[in-house]
């Protein structure tokens, strides 16, 4: 990263959907600088602030590569873009020459290149309009630099020049686009009931993006799953945190529980009645540690054990209100989401999480509630849940 005494190197970050808030917005602003510092701890000293609807991000140390920090910033919710910058104070005579010295940064000497400038003048008090200054600036660069000509429909280069408060410039060529959504912290707190597949971590990842905190529980039912399959689970846990910073994955020992139901209740049941049982499991967890909601990665109709009877007959089980994301998705799309935020891989590693073992052949496709409660008659259902919940191993990460 180059030093200068009249010019400093950093990152501005924009947000988008927090800018509509009210007189909470504050709030938002002060979660998501809370974020981005977090996230940015790993690389070293880095100061963050926000101020106009924007988080500065200042390096402390010539060590810390801006794209680095882009990298990192773009990852974080409520993040719409980002961008690596030059600030500077000055006016028109700066502008010039900075403009050159930036341009010069950018570009692979003796090869041609195109580019246009666009300038934002948020400062009206600056003598010059906006196209004014795009027109000055350009005629600079067109006549500085042999090798380049403008087009202002598809540059190889777009200069853009923001013009803010007392002398305050900024130089730039590239917008990274960002995740978007809202803080995580701002929405509260939600438990996810995270498998081995690919689903429920996009599950996790879109609910993070409204704001939610995560907590993860998974169902381990050794010796019929692996510690591979185990530890698979715990990967894709970390893998979220890229997104939604501390998680704790709760292992609930599900598989004296999930005999019990095979041996109790008709085949075709089993399934409903076990996620049932899971259903109010995740809830008890959700009670220890102050979640509001449930996150699961069912989608309508995409297994025999997801029409819209059996989701009705599994939300029944439990009073919090579960958020199925996934739900208006096909297979298609969850996958191409996977992939883009890299949990795909782990995924499809082959090893089978208790979800995928004792399943019928043929499962009910309609139950009833009725007939729901009459299987898990059979069952001491308190004492199975309790159950659980006394054997849970917790993974922070």
């Amino acid at each position: 990263m180059t030093n200068r005494p009249d010019m400093r190197q950093i990152v501005i970050a924009r947000m988008g959907e927090i800018t509509l808030k009210g007189l909470n917005r504050g709030k938002f602003e002060h979660r998501l600088v809370d974020n981005i510092s977090r996230r940015l701890k790993p690389l070293g000293p880095v100061e963050v602030y926000q101020t106009q609807s924007r988080i500065w991000i200042v390096p402390g140390s010539s060590s810390i590569r801006l794209d680095d920090i882009l990298d990192r910033v773009t990852t974080v919710f409520g993040v719409v873009s980002a961008s690596s910058a030059w600030e500077f104070y000055g006016g028109m005579d700066e502008l010039r020459v900075m403009a050159c010295q930036y341009m010069e940064s950018l570009l692979t000497e003796g090869k041609p290149a195109t580019f246009k400038v666009e300038t934002r003048r948020g400062d009206k008090g600056f003598p010059f309009s906006s196209p004014v200054v795009s027109a000055e600036i350009g005629g600079v660069l067109d006549e500085r630099f042999d090798t380049l000509t403008v087009d202002v429909r598809h540059p190889d280069y777009t200069l853009y020049i923001e013009i803010r408060e007392q002398g305050r410039m900024l130089l730039y060529s590239r917008i990274v686009k960002g995740l978007r959504g809202l803080p995580v912290g701002t929405g509260g707190k939600a438990m996810l009931l995270l498998s081995g597949g690919i689903d429920s971590p996009v599950a996790g990842y879109l609910m993070a993006g409204r704001g939610l905190e995560l907590e993860c529980v998974y169902f381990h039912a050794a010796p019929y799953t692996s510690e591979r399959a185990r530890d698979k689970v715990v990967e894709l846990a970390r893998l979220l945190t890229g997104f939604c910073g501390r998680t704790t994955l709760h292992i609930v020992h599900f598989t004296e529980i999930q005999l019990a139901i095979r041996d109790a209740v008709p085949e075709d049941m089993m399934t409903v009645i076990m996620r049932r049982v899971m259903m109010r499991i995740a809830e008890g967890l959700a009670a220890r540690t102050r979640c509001l909601a449930l996150i699961t990665g069912e989608s309508l109709g995409q297994v025999a054990s997801q029409t819209i009877e059996a989701l009705a007959v599994t939300n029944a089980s439990v009073s919090l209100p579960v958020f199925r994301p996934l739900v208006g998705l096909d297979k298609d799309a969850t996958v191409e989401i996977a992939r883009r935020i890299g949990t795909f891989e782990t995924s499809i590693l082959p090893y089978e999480d208790c979800c995928t073992l004792f399943v019928a052949k043929h499962p009910k496709t309609k139950p009833t509630l009725e007939g729901t409660l009459a299987c898990e008659a059979a069952l001491d259902i308190p004492a199975l849940v309790a159950s659980g919940l006394a054997n849970v191993e917790e993974v922070v990460l």
